[in-house]
């Protein structure tokens, strides 16, 4: 079959760029090449007589035939190896008329620079994943942090506006609490062992101090300060901590039986006035300040080993409610002489809510 000159060349011009095959049909057999597929796949000329498919690896025979009797043109996508490079090309076959011949036109497209752009995108799009997550989980661990170490709409404030506002509490009670004889035990013990005694016995108070509404403020080495009533208001502050302050005794006397170290706490109680805020800049501590905390740690260091000290303005609140003891007046540094109390219960204080012990 000749092929016209003419007509050659105009295929040529439309191709520029890509491999071209000429293949006739249907026995497949190769009419024409031009130097792109030579140099895309070696050893094309290589094969003597062979069809198109020995020569182009990659094709499959039977999708092929059955896609140009269909009257549709047939694609794929192959690889190969050229050298030390591997070229990923394009391929698309459609029949055409050439003068009354039917013919397969087979045109080549080198992706491999699409291709590698792609592996680019895809391994960019990746590490941009993996940053963006590694962001999101030190962002979780960030918040939290900060809310370990303030009531959450402090920190949503914080986080809202970059500061807080220092707020006044009149309607609030302060939880001090301390350990007797806390040096001693330090020297008697490996520092690790106190450590962890400490941490399982603050975590077993802050699971009380959540489920009865009060918030943790802070620790102060052994000392262990909470609030109720504060950030968020609560008409129950007074009866909330007291609660509190039962089940924390309850939960080291618990503790007790199975453990060789024998925890003995001292808790003062008293309202407030108190003030909340956000202190320092590098390193956010949120902190209350006021005669309420003071009264409560004066109290705390009056009591005995496991013993609760009330002040007198939470007795007024407390007494139909839990059970006290009048200890008379005592002399408080800094607020002279005033009647205590010691909290000795409730009658409907739960034992089902304590944390679980180790």
């Amino acid at each position: 079959m000749g092929l016209k000159i003419e007509t050659l060349n105009e295929l040529l011009l439309e191709t520029v760029g890509i491999g071209l095959v000429i293949a006739s049909w249907p026995d497949l057999r190769l009419m024409f090449r031009n130097s792109r597929v030579t140099e895309w796949i070696p050893g094309f000329d290589d094969v003597a007589e062979a069809e198109l498919c020995d020569r182009i690896p990659g094709l499959d025979k039977m999708v092929l035939c059955s896609a140009i009797e269909s009257g549709d043109s047939y694609s794929a996508a192959i690889e190969v190896k050229a050298g030390r490079r591997s070229l990923a090309l394009f391929v698309t076959i459609s029949r055409i008329s050439l003068g009354d011949d039917l013919c397969l036109i087979v045109e080549l497209y080198n992706n491999t620079k699409v291709r590698k752009l792609e592996t680019m995108i895809s391994s960019y799009s990746k590490m941009v994943e993996d940053q963006n997550r590694a962001l999101r989980k030190e962002k979780e661990r960030a918040e939290k942090l900060l809310l370990s170490i303030m009531p959450e709409s402090v920190y949503k404030e914080l986080k809202t506006f970059g500061v807080t506002t220092p707020q006044r509490y009149d309607e609030a009670s302060i939880l001090m609490l301390d350990f007797v004889g806390f040096t001693q035990l330090s020297l008697e013990h490996d520092p690790a062992t106190i450590i962890t005694e400490l941490n399982d016995i603050f975590t077993g108070f802050d699971r009380i101090a959540e489920r009865q509404g009060c918030e943790r403020i802070k620790t102060i080495g052994d000392a262990y300060v909470a609030v109720s009533g504060l950030p968020e208001p609560a008409s129950d502050h007074a009866a909330s901590i007291a609660r509190l302050a039962l089940m924390c005794i309850r939960f080291l006397n618990r503790r007790n039986e199975t453990h060789s170290i024998q925890w003995k706490a001292r808790v003062g109680l008293a309202p407030g006035p108190v003030i909340g805020s956000v202190v320092g800049i590098q390193k956010y501590v949120y902190d209350i300040f006021g005669p309420g905390i003071n009264l409560a740690a004066r109290l705390e260091a009056l009591a005995g080993p496991m013993d609760i000290l009330v002040s007198e303005g939470m007795y007024a609140t407390l007494k139909s409610q839990f059970q006290l003891e009048a200890l008379g007046p005592r002399e408080i540094r800094g607020f002279g002489e005033q009647p205590i109390y010691r909290l000795l219960g409730a009658e409907n204080l739960s034992m089902d809510i304590e944390p679980s012990l180790h």
